[in-house]
């Protein structure tokens, strides 16, 4: 039998997980940020949850009566989005902390005495910056919303039992149709206008119907309530009046009935029962329910949800942002860095990037910034700062 001598042994590998392309100090740094990220969720997640929802609930159960048990229920169930927002937060915690105790210890200065670049040494905090930022888009899109939605729903129906309230006011709905110019051209023209004063979840109230399906106006629907027929795909409209008009503007005739069917588009209704709420929706939510908002002409309304847009896929990116910054600033030499330290620093950035993000909102709303710049801005700008720090931390 051949023996194998030590030179021709094949090199041992080192123990533990493995990944191509990883190398033993990449595996350790990567492990030494995951407890620190942990830590940075629970934190943030508790000091969010005590303060934006706690207290409100405390106040809801002593004073509106709400029961223990619904409020235990709400609370878990708005627990995700603050564990959301905690991503980011955490991973500009993990990195300060780890890099800067592998600063203060001189592992960093070993390691660049050995030829190790500082672009090298922050390569895993970049990496799980990347991991993170998928993490917290899939969970803002798939979790949160979900969440949301079903914390207020529970806290609607255990506050509201005995009178629900309307669940949306003056529904404006505007129907076009295609119109062919003489020159063969196609324009989109008015074809009618749909208005409810109140709907409570199963009926419109309070309605008004302009119809211009031929040229002009040429009748007005007035009615007391309507309710969509499912079977028939049709409204069902009650106590109302039908004004007819002549071409030349003068009334026609005068239609009073007690029940009437008319054939409209359930888009109105859809809108109605839509959440209002950008956080109850996730971003192929907040799309549809764009494009159906955007028939009423409410650019309040468009402006705010295209704004979201944007702020959902920007926010994620945070979470490589800040692993990028922390990384950076952890690097530095400083002695007796630690947790609390960190911390510190962790918060005095956070706030500066919420306060940028609410400068962002407010030049948007002058119009002085687009959505994509209001949305994106902090983020990049983030990203810039970063850079700048690992370009000069490196000379």
């Amino acid at each position: 039998m051949a023996s194998i001598s030590p030179a021709n042994q094949p090199p041992l590998k080192p123990f533990g997980w493995h990944m191509p392309g990883f190398s033993v100090m990449d595996r350790y740094i990567a492990s030494e940020l995951i407890m620190p990220f942990l830590f940075g969720v629970v934190a943030f997640s508790s000091i969010g949850v005590a303060i934006g929802v706690l207290f409100d609930l405390v106040r809801r159960v002593t004073e509106a009566g709400l029961p223990v048990s619904i409020a235990a229920q709400v609370f878990f169930l708005k627990l995700p989005y603050f564990v959301g927002l905690s991503f980011p937060m955490s991973m500009l915690l993990s990195c300060l902390t780890v890099y800067g105790r592998l600063s203060s210890d001189s592992e960093l200065v070993a390691l660049r005495s050995c030829g190790v670049s500082i672009y090298r040494l922050i390569a895993p905090a970049i990496l799980m910056g990347l991991i993170v930022t998928g993490i917290t888009f899939a969970f803002n899109e798939a979790i949160v919303p979900a969440a949301n939605r079903q914390a207020s729903q529970t806290l609607d129906a255990a506050l509201n039992k005995k009178e629900p309230s309307f669940r949306e006011q003056n529904i404006l709905y505007q129907e076009f149709r295609d119109f062919k110019q003489p020159n063969g051209g196609r324009d989109k023209v008015l074809s009618r206008i749909f208005y409810a004063k109140q709907f409570d979840g199963k009926r419109m109230k309070g309605l008004t119907i302009l119809d211009f399906s031929q040229d002009g106006l040429n009748q007005i629907v007035a009615s007391e309530s309507a309710v969509w027929n499912t079977d028939q795909k049709t409204w069902d409209f009650f106590n109302g009046t039908i004004y007819v008009v002549a071409p030349d503007g003068s009334y026609r005739n005068i239609i009073r009935f007690v029940q009437q069917q008319i054939q409209l588009p359930r888009t109105p209704l859809d809108i109605a029962q839509t959440s209002l709420d950008p956080g109850e929706m996730n971003i192929a939510q907040i799309r549809d329910y764009l494009s159906l908002i955007s028939q009423t002409g409410n650019q309040k309304e468009i402006r705010k949800l295209t704004l979201r847009i944007d702020q959902k896929m920007a926010f994620p990116f945070a979470c490589l942002v800040f692993g990028l910054v922390g990384a950076t600033l952890g690097t530095q030499p400083r002695r007796g860095v630690g947790r609390g330290t960190s911390f510190g620093i962790s918060l005095v950035l956070i706030v500066s990037y919420y306060l940028f993000i609410s400068i962002c909102e407010a030049l948007y709303q002058f119009d002085i910034l687009s959505s994509f710049l209001a949305g994106w801005l902090p983020t990049l700008i983030g990203l810039v700062f970063g850079g700048i720090l690992l370009i000069r931390i490196s000379r």
